[in-house]
């Protein structure tokens, strides 16, 4: 482990797919020598680390291109492999120490597997050819920072932006005037709303499902249906949200990038309109480590979940594929992403969550929240960067059914803790501590619903969907 290469390559390199000349493989050879010992290098074709602080993303086992998960360790380490530094957290450190902050906002693209394997060099320097070669090593002397800048990014930005992606760090707001959905139009209309879930069932029969669903309607704007949550399969969320649909409740839509590739995402989305889904939440997903024995492909991911957010944010508002065809009746959807505010320090966080702004997404669903207070720090560094007026934020809370419970959210659930006077009070009621989580729920929702930035409430029920009504009634909620 050194400063260039914080943490231990995670797999070997990657070999081409097809047979290549000995030149080529020579050439790969030598970069591969000079670095894999220096970046922990994968031969990934598609080499990031001019804006990645010179650490290479690819070390992270999910293969996260575009920032951390929200399942870093308070320790800042990974919970796929809690022996490791999170390699993103080590990333943006380093990004604030050499003033590289503003890079880490360009939406950087997934892989492009038929050059997995193959070098970077040769494309470096034939883009040297076409900037000159003259100008760029004058710049390696110049002492005019701006023009510096200007010339290795005429250099680097096609290697690591190719045509078929052209990513940026802007902002892009949503093309469309009228609200897509129910959810957005009392969002927009500056209600405080309240959405939750209905936990999907385990089997082929779907009429608690449905009776769930038919209890908490009258109680919210929208119900989410996670997607395989904790890596665990369940009925799929695309047909929750079907159920959701036919008995008139307003279905947010989630998908996990764990499980689904750039083909799969672009299908199914384009398929859930034909259901009547306008409410679309990307996540990366629980990693399968976390997950039910045999333990499932553990290897990256084909999309993060702010590529994923680029890729819809086009097929809405430009109506075209990643591959660039065009659509003569673009889908129409709002846009969200999850986010956990206590994940990393406030400021380094804000920085994902922007990025995720910028890449499409509307509303943030966050983490379950039990430590309002600590909200503030979030938001402000939010403000700060002039993202709380571009989404809308729901406040992640659950109500806790007993202790045990408790004990496997704090133990068992990346990126979220839940404080000791918050353990002690829940194990102290004993019998009564589903009454007890049911007034810490509201005490928190009391704290949270009148901070500036909070546009209203996500009520996660791990499966105890019958509390909803009350915790809206009582809270004052009720729509």
């Amino acid at each position: 482990m050194t400063g260039i290469k914080p943490a231990r390559r995670w797999q070997p390199a990657y070999y081409p797919f097809r047979k290549e000349t000995f030149g080529k493989r020579f050439r790969e050879g030598i970069e591969m020598l000079v670095k894999g010992p220096l970046w922990g290098c994968r031969m990934c074709g598609n080499c990031l680390l001019q804006e990645t602080a010179f650490i290479c993303p690819m070390e992270c086992p999910k293969g996260l291109r575009n920032g951390p998960c929200g399942g870093v360790t308070p320790e800042k380490m990974c919970y796929v492999d809690e022996t490791r530094k999170c390699v993103w957290y080590a990333i943006y450190r380093r990004a604030q120490k050499t003033g590289r902050e503003k890079t880490l906002l360009e939406v950087l693209p997934p892989l492009d597997w038929s050059r997995v394997g193959t070098e970077t060099w040769a494309d470096v320097l034939t883009q040297v050819g076409k900037v000159g070669t003259g100008r760029f090593v004058g710049s390696l002397f110049s002492k005019d920072k701006e023009k510096k800048e200007r010339i290795w990014d005429s250099v680097f930005r096609p290697v690591r932006q190719p045509g078929w992606w052209n990513g940026d760090s802007d902002y892009h707001p949503p093309l469309y005037t009228e609200p897509a959905s129910e959810l957005e139009r009392q969002l927009r209309d500056g209600r405080f709303v309240v959405a939750t879930e209905v936990t999907p069932p385990i089997s082929a029969e779907s009429g608690k499902l449905k009776r769930d669903i038919e209890l908490v309607k009258p109680f919210v704007t929208a119900i989410n249906f996670t997607d395989a949550s904790s890596a665990n399969p369940k009925m799929s969320a695309l047909a929750c949200c079907k159920v959701a649909t036919d008995l008139k409740a307003e279905p947010v839509y989630q998908i996990a990038a764990r499980d689904t590739t750039r083909t799969g995402l672009q299908s199914n989305v384009i398929g859930s309109g034909q259901f009547g889904i306008r409410n679309i939440l990307c996540v990366t997903g629980d990693n399968p480590v976390i997950g039910p024995a045999p333990t499932s492909d553990m290897n990256l991911l084909d999309l993060d979940s702010v590529q994923m957010l680029w890729i819809l944010r086009r097929m809405r508002d430009e109506g075209i594929y990643l591959d660039g065809r065009k659509m003569k009746y673009p889908p129409s959807f709002f846009l969200g992403a999850a986010t956990t505010p206590f994940a990393s320090d406030p400021e380094l966080q804000a920085i994902r969550d922007q990025k995720k702004v910028n890449a499409g997404a509307q509303f943030f669903q966050t983490n379950l929240i039990f430590e309002p207070e600590r909200l503030d720090l979030w938001l402000e560094q939010l403000d700060k960067r002039d993202v709380l007026g571009k989404v809308y934020i729901l406040a992640g809370l659950v109500p806790l059914k007993s202790y045990k419970a408790a004990l496997y959210i704090h133990k068992k659930i990346p990126g979220v803790s839940i404080p000791g006077h918050i353990l002690n009070r829940i194990e102290k009621a004993g019998d009564s501590a589903g009454e007890e989580g049911v007034q810490i729920a509201l005490e928190l929702i009391d704290s949270i619903k009148n901070k500036k930035g909070i546009n209203g409430i996500h009520l996660m029920t791990l499966g105890w969907e019958e509390v909803v009504g009350r915790i809206v009634t009582e809270s004052g909620l009720k729509i």
